[in-house]
């Protein structure tokens, strides 16, 4: 099985090129599941039901979110009624909307897909990342397991990689935008990369009109945030599993511009 695990698309601009290059993408590689990670898919961050709905027709099966999850009310009656969104599991409180752990029936396999959020340098007050896919690593229904782990520091995305080692089928990283080049199987048969990357504009920070960043950063002052337009880019990692063991066999970073 060729599962492809898509980086934060970010607003109109990224779910717009997301349509344009994802069905050719999935037929020239051979994609049997592709997973994408939506928590900047509305404009202005956040993910509405439109924008959701957008992804899912662009041929996305699974979304995964992160620290924006909870960014529009809007999209909180989706997350408790799809089975094909994951929110943060780590957040804490019995009464945030939607789930943590998803497991999706394609009718070949069951792929149970865990989303987490890191500790270091993120929002106060969230469960412990690791202890949280201890729990639920156990609560997984299928034998292959795909870890969204939406973090900031590289240290810690490493580290989960080989905490899961050998439990996980695929651990990746979202979050900072930037797609590392360390895209690998880990010793005990764990495909992983520490960061997918972003689907939006090239030329930007992050997704946001440069200029903007900029100016905040030199003056401490809050902007609205813009999105940048332009040529856009799609950044993915592509992992083949096999899918009686649920390892992983090869893992490739993509990018197309």
């Amino acid at each position: 099985m060729r599962i492809l695990c898509i980086g934060d698309v970010v607003g109109t601009v990224g779910c717009r090129f997301l349509r344009q290059h994802l069905p050719a993408l999935k037929r020239v590689k051979g994609v049997d599941f592709v997973v994408c990670n939506g928590e900047n898919s509305a404009d202005g961050n956040g993910m509405t039901p439109v924008s959701a709905q957008h992804l899912f027709d662009s041929g996305v099966d699974a979304i995964t979110l992160g620290n924006h999850a909870f960014r529009r009310r809007e999209v909180f009656a989706l997350l408790d009624e799809s089975p094909f969104i994951a929110r943060p599991a780590n957040f804490p409180g019995s009464s945030a909307p939607g789930k943590g752990l998803i497991n999706v029936d394609t009718g070949r396999r069951v792929i149970s897909i865990i989303n987490l959020m890191g500790n270091l340098q993120t929002e106060d007050g969230l469960d412990n990342a690791f202890y949280t896919a201890d729990k639920l690593i156990e609560q997984a229904q299928g034998n292959i397991i795909l870890v969204d782990f939406h973090a900031e520091t590289t240290s810690e995305k490493r580290a989960m990689g080989f905490y899961l080692d050998g439990r996980a089928t695929a651990v990746f990283g979202t979050h900072t935008h930037v797609q590392t080049s360390d895209a690998q199987v880990l010793p005990k048969g764990t495909g992983y990369i520490t960061d997918l990357g972003m689907t939006g504009t090239i030329h930007s920070v992050l997704g946001v009109r440069t200029d903007i960043i900029i100016n905040r950063l030199k003056t401490h002052l809050p902007g609205r945030f813009e999105l940048a337009s332009g040529e856009c880019k799609l950044e993915a990692a592509l992992f083949e599993v096999d899918d009686k063991t649920g390892k992983c066999i090869s893992a490739e970073s993509l990018r197309i511009e």
